[in-house]
């Protein structure tokens, strides 16, 4: 449990394959699978030198040509909320409780610097995601958006978001979060060019597409 970390720190927790709810900082390698098996976790982050969008990361982008985007200190509001269940409802399996589950009560601030991606259409808030930000890192901590919007591709869209402002801050890299070895409802995330993954065994990162 840790109420406040410094930015650099940040850096190597993520490098180290360390996440955070809430003050709540954990790292795993493995997890039970839909099977009763345990399979296998990847700490994923993208190397924001070498990443280039792809055709189909393009069209999501024209497709949501209409929408409002901006990044602004985090925080918990009921409309956040409100979509959060929302949201929540494709879920059948591990469903989340609330925010509460991600988010420390100042999540601004505690336990570091965090932003919200705010993605809105005709004044309605449809997308939302929160991005921690160290000193040349970024990590994605959670993204909801409207289910009945699901064509728009709205989750990978604030991925796509969260990236441009990764690097316009000067990061590195972008932690988007984790995968299994195996397949799993994660699998999108290994969709992203220059990706890599944390090898347990030797600590090193490598490139996702040689594993």
């Amino acid at each position: 449990m840790m109420e406040r970390v410094p930015a650099e720190l940040m850096d190597r927790l993520w490098a180290g394959g360390w996440r955070h709810f809430g003050t709540l900082f954990f790292r795993y390698g493995t997890q039970e699978d839909e099977e009763g098996g345990l399979d296998v976790i990847w700490p994923l982050r993208i190397d924001l030198e070498r990443f280039e969008f792809s055709k189909s990361q393009r069209r999501v982008l024209r497709r949501n040509a209409d929408v409002e985007v901006v990044f602004q200190p985090a925080q918990r509001s009921a409309e956040a909320e409100a979509l959060f269940e929302r949201h929540k409802g494709r879920f059948t399996r591990n469903v989340p409780e609330g925010l509460g589950s991600f988010l420390s009560a100042e999540p601004a601030t505690v336990p570091c610097e965090c932003v919200e991606c705010r993605v809105t259409m005709g004044g309605e808030l449809v997308a939302l995601s929160f991005l921690d930000v160290g000193v040349e890192s970024a990590s994605s901590v959670y993204g909801v958006f409207e289910p009945e919007l699901g064509r728009r591709s709205l989750g990978v869209l604030t991925i796509l978001k969260e990236i441009e402002h990764s690097r316009a801050r000067g990061c590195r890299w972008y932690y988007p979060g984790y995968a299994t070895q195996g397949s799993s409802a994660y699998d999108y995330k290994k969709q992203f060019g220059a990706l890599e993954f944390l090898d347990w065994a030797s600590g090193e990162w490598r490139d996702l597409r040689g594993a």
